[in-house]
């Protein structure tokens, strides 16, 4: 057997043929001209096809949701993209064909968005994928995207676009496996948001053969092509394992009745009412982006308090969690954002653009505060990429004007937890990141494959910095929370909706170190509730222990995972 090892970033043991992704589309000749069109003729040819694909693409982000959603629609404005189509014109112009204009142009985009780095970088797939898309639409050819096939399949690549990922069928596609990437880049929030056992930085991969039959194992990130016995027991376990977790009670607690309430990231009104069908105790994440990403122009007050509101509905009398809009690096708004900044992960993102673009938050704010108005939902109102005290109070100052009574703050930027104490004597709660607080912590982009290992959750610095979020909490409401407090109270509460949130054995960890709630994807709600009422608080306490002496994040992981035998029960 031939064993391929990656980074495991969704769980599930599969056994099945490997289709990989067909090969992209070829690179029209840098010798190709056009002659028998004029330049308005060739230029319309351009025009009309970007035209094609933002609308095919837009088409798929409305029949999407969450995650999905918003990948599609961000990667349909790049089809449309100024700078992109106006350096294809330019090409144009000096006689060089439609096809070959755009692809150009679009290596130009992308190398500057490479040379940018941070959530830039990550931009540099999606212009790739629309360039791609765009000389397909001018040649007439079937557009890039996932293989077809009448049985189930392991779908094998080098990367995976976010325009496929976000649309693949998981009754064809039971397993992702790719070469780059890494635990916290598009392609595996999706695979996790889409309940799809999923392997990255697996190199080799990509070479596998079609028709290979291969066992992938999503929670030890390992790939082995020619499976015998052993892993096809381990994979009909897991099976019948994963039948079993299908169903969420709706209450999560430790074994010795220590509450933990499972809350859901949402973006729109049907992920909310989907969420709410799953057993969500209410939102934990409300990414508004979803009301901007395909907008040219800021949305009216009306339009925003319809879209949140919605979302209100799915969950009355419950919490939900809304974080002001986080534009800026991988999410440029035209109205809001500067593209031409040296590093727009560290530039004018997040809270941050109320200096550049006073009065979109303070609509916002009242924005939520209409939608508010007259629900029964109790709502709470986080910034995104607070880094001072003094921002801390500024928000909540805003807040109050606009009549909302629950102020916090997102913790993804190392200085937020470091002087958590301070920011939560100005604020109600926190909200950690894990995506962001990794990949800043260990100034790792979370995209790049070979910088997986750094960008993990388990890094002894990210759980330091999480325990030390909390300790500020404690210290900013006068001291720990009695055991028979809840959880879900104003009282300077911390909870994460990072990615992490939905790994169940670094779920029991954060319970262990005092985090009050837990926001995921629904999808993880069952494993992340077994895994959690298998321990005491105390059980949970000491795993977090050990995970914070530990020295690196594999020896972190690993004195956590033999701690908790349920999940090797349960295939996680």
């Amino acid at each position: 057997m031939s064993t391929f090892t990656g980074v495991g970033v969704s769980p599930g043991r599969i056994v099945g043929p490997v289709r990989q992704m067909p090969r992209p589309v070829a690179e029209p000749s840098a010798r190709e001209k056009w002659s028998n069109t004029t330049v308005d003729e060739e230029t319309a040819r351009l025009k009309a096809a970007a035209k094609n694909v933002q609308a095919e693409l837009q088409q798929r982000a409305d029949a999407a949701t969450g995650d999905s959603r918003a990948v599609l629609e961000a990667t349909a404005m790049m089809a449309a993209d100024p700078m992109l189509l106006k350096s294809a014109n330019a090409l144009i112009v000096a006689g060089t064909s439609a096809e070959r204009s755009v692809w150009e142009a679009g290596s130009q985009v992308a190398d500057m968005l490479r040379g940018l780095g941070g959530y830039m970088a990550e931009r540099t797939q999606d212009v790739l994928d629309v360039r791609s898309r765009i000389v397909a639409e001018l040649r007439g050819l079937q557009a890039p995207g996932i293989p077809t096939a009448d049985h189930p399949f392991v779908l094998a690549a080098e990367d995976l676009a976010p325009a496929d990922t976000a649309t693949l069928n998981p009754e064809l596609v039971i397993a992702l496996i790719t070469s780059s990437g890494g635990p916290q880049s598009h392609t595996a929030i999706l695979a996790r948001a889409l309940g799809l056992p999923a392997v990255v930085a697996a190199r080799g991969v990509e070479t596998i053969d079609d028709g290979t039959e291969v066992f992938v194992d999503g929670a030890a990130g390992t790939v082995l092509a020619g499976p015998g016995d052993a892993e096809r027991t381990a994979a009909a376990i897991w099976a019948e394992q994963a039948r079993s977790l299908g169903s969420y009670s709706g209450t999560c607690t430790t074994k010795d009745g220590h509450r933990i309430p499972l809350l859901a990231n949402v973006g729109s009104g049907a992920d909310a009412r989907k969420a709410a069908d799953a057993g969500a105790e209410g939102v934990g994440l409300l990414r508004t982006e979803f009301c901007f990403l395909n907008r040219d122009t800021e949305p009216t007050v009306e339009e925003q308090s319809a879209a949140y509101r919605e979302v209100f509905d799915a969950f009355p009398a419950c919490k939900v969690v809304i974080r002001t809009l986080d534009a800026g690096a991988d999410k440029p708004l035209p109205f809001l954002t500067d593209a031409s900044e040296p590093n727009p992960a560290l530039g004018v993102r997040g809270y941050r653009t109320e200096l550049s673009t006073p009065g979109v938050l303070d609509r916002q704010l009242k924005a939520i505060s209409e939608a508010a108005d007259g629900a029964t939902t109790d709502v709470w109102v986080m910034a995104p990429m607070i880094s001072t005290a003094e921002e801390a109070q500024h928000f909540a100052e805003s807040c109050a004007a606009a009549g909302l009574k629950v102020p916090g703050v997102m913790v993804e930027v190392p200085s937020a937890a470091l002087t958590a104490g301070a920011i939560l004597q100005r604020v109600n709660f926190a909200s950690i990141g894990t995506n962001d607080l990794t990949q800043y912590v260990m100034a790792a982009d979370r995209q790049l494959g070979p910088l997986a290992a750094l960008n993990d959750p388990w890094q002894p610095a990210v759980l330091q910095l999480i325990r030390q979020t909390v300790a500020g909490a404690e210290t900013a409401r006068g001291g720990k929370r009695s055991s028979g407090e809840p959880n879900g109270d104003n009282g300077k509460s911390v909870g994460v909706c990072g990615e992490a949130a939905a790994d169940p054995a670094l779920a029991v960890v954060l319970v262990g170190l005092g985090v009050t709630s837990l926001s995921m994807s629904s999808r993880a709600f069952a494993a992340v509730a077994a895994v959690i009422g298998s321990v005491s608080l105390t059980d949970a306490q000491g795993l977090a222990q050990q995970a914070l002496a530990a020295p690196t994040a594999i020896e972190a992981r690993t004195a956590v995972r033999a701690g908790l035998p349920i999940l090797t029960t349960l295939g996680l």
